[in-house]
């Protein structure tokens, strides 16, 4: 019970044996207590320090108990108030907690450094980076003096420092001029797919660093970057899945006299489920004009549907 208010056994006990009398020496407490007269001595000096014992001149020594009630309020006060004071420390504890940074996860705001996470993250690759291409972009194209949103890729390829996979959403090919960006990654050693409802903006750095942004961090204008977690394995988890759902692009340079470099790109776009209204828009053509070129591809490989046709291309190494 003592120990409630920091009251050890000794000392309660010392105190308790002195209650009976008006004043007790430390003979008379070593019969009732049973306990050595140096044990009790210290008990005394400690409870007097408390306040719970006083101490009356002459020798030998005697020592008076304060009354219980008295005592109790006493001591309870006191540990009213080191509960307090702990409780004061502890808020401003819960105060760093809160808005220090998370060692797992580090929140990025706005274009510019979000940008800037996205090129810092990429250099830090030793082996391989791994990215889904979503637009759009916080930085639009041509502001870094490139004429697509992969510059840092291209430094990387061209450098030899790292590998690059990347899986582009069926969104990302079908902008104007952006297939051939496309491209010219694989023409540089990128090993490329496209795939439908990629659903995040994501770089991964070896198996060391992250940064991600979904469609409404885009709105807000945020990105995190994840360090090595949880979060971070699963988001290389997330890029193996989709990337083994994506379609491959494997460009080859050889020419072929059965086909030009704009059916090449349409086949692209076609072995990707781009539609027809996707496949206009990017080459600036009618439907009519689009629904022509691809009945003249399937009569030249011999398919009978859109997909077949998407097939055989790849097969051929069209695309």
């Amino acid at each position: 019970m003592w120990e409630t208010v920091g009251i050890p056994a000794t000392e309660a006990q010392v105190y308790e044996a002195l209650i009976p009398q008006a004043m007790s020496t430390v003979d008379v407490l070593h019969r009732r207590t049973l306990l050595k007269p140096a044990r009790i001595i210290r008990a005394l000096t400690d409870l007097i320090g408390r306040g719970l014992v006083t101490r009356t001149p002459g020798r030998p020594a005697r020592y008076t108990a304060l009354a219980p009630s008295l005592a109790g309020s006493v001591l309870i006060a006191k540990r009213e108030y080191e509960l307090g004071q702990l409780q004061q420390y502890l808020n401003g504890l819960e105060e760093s907690f809160r808005s220090g940074p998370d060692e797992r996860l580090e929140v990025v705001e706005g274009a510019t450094r979000i940008y800037q996470a996205f090129v810092r993250i990429q250099r830090a690759a030793r082996h391989e980076v791994r990215a889904f291409d979503k637009p759009p972009y916080f930085v639009p194209p041509g502001e870094h003096g490139d004429d697509g949103p992969n510059l840092e890729e291209r430094r990387s390829l061209q450098q030899g420092r790292v590998g690059y996979r990347v899986v582009y959403d069926q969104q990302s090919v079908a902008l104007p001029g952006r297939l051939e960006n496309v491209w010219d990654g694989i023409r540089r050693g990128e090993r490329a797919r496209v795939g439908a409802g990629v659903p995040v903006k994501l770089v991964i750095s070896d198996r060391t660093e992250a940064i991600i942004s979904s469609p409404a961090d885009f709105e807000r204008g945020l990105a995190y970057v994840l360090h090595p977690s949880s979060l971070l394995d699963l988001a290389g988890g997330l890029f193996e899945a989709t990337w083994d759902r994506a379609m491959p692009l494997n460009r080859t340079d050889r020419n072929d006299a059965t086909i030009d470099e704009t059916d090449r790109q349409l086949l692209g776009l076609l072995a990707t489920g781009a539609t027809d209204e996707v496949i206009a828009r990017t080459f600036g053509w009618s439907i009519r004009t689009v629904q022509r070129h691809l009945h003249e591809i399937m009569r030249r490989v011999g398919a009978q549907t859109r997909f077949q046709a998407g097939m055989e291309a790849v097969r051929r190494g069209w695309v």
